[in-house]
């Protein structure tokens, strides 16, 4: 059986999913936003076993991923969930798809990245997604441009939510997306990683020299 941050039948609640190889203050930031801007009662964070579009030396250990998300992600409002593990898929899609029941009992939304939506007709089994729960993107630097031009954009033009009345997204039937800004933060999981190599190195050779 798999296990759901307990909630209550027609709440509100974001589903915030990557691979937070490893988790930041501007992924707090994009949860936080969400949950003001959409009046969520909560927002899960499902950290993902592997990105398929990744190779798997770029996603990092999961354990250490996990308990490091639930360090960044501290809200009374937030869970960090290993739901994809449990379920054992390896996209969006297949999450959705075995998170069914559970998405009839209350009024899911997707929250992503502007640098997400930009390439989500990348992902597996891509459409798929807006047409299972509505989709909200916040700002990435960068990114916003791109997103609003993507060809999901454009396939779903008909269906976007105007920004004022994205609090209405969250109960709009899907397909349905809105755009919706925030206040631009500049941490990258990338760049946070690169910076992070050239320490390690430096600790691993420091451990081998005699001094």
């Amino acid at each position: 059986m798999i296990r759901f941050p307990p909630f209550g039948d027609g709440q509100r609640i974001g589903l915030f999913g990557g691979s937070f190889n490893p988790a930041h203050y501007g992924h707090y930031m994009v949860a936080l936003y969400a949950l003001k801007k959409l009046q969520l009662d909560w927002v899960w964070w499902l950290v993902s076993p592997q990105n398929p579009l990744k190779d798997p030396s770029e996603t990092g250990e999961y354990g250490a991923r996990l308990a490091f998300t639930r360090g960044i992600a501290r809200h009374p409002r937030f869970a960090v969930t290993d739901i994809e593990k449990q379920l054992g898929s390896r996209t969006t899609a297949e999450t959705l798809r075995g998170m069914a029941p559970v998405l009839k009992r209350a009024h899911f939304v997707w929250i992503m990245g502007a640098d997400s939506f930009a390439n989500l007709h990348h992902w597996h089994d891509w459409l798929e997604i807006p047409e299972t729960l509505p989709l909200a993107i916040l700002a990435r630097p960068g990114y916003s441009l791109r997103a609003l031009g993507s060809p999901a954009a454009t396939r779903f033009a008909e269906q976007q939510v105007p920004t004022p009345l994205a609090r209405q997204l969250v109960t709009t039937p899907p397909p349905a997306w809105a755009f919706i800004p925030m206040p631009l933060r500049p941490e990258s999981s990338t760049a946070i990683r690169s910076k992070q190599r050239p320490a390690v190195n430096a600790v691993k050779s420091g451990a081998r020299s005699p001094g």
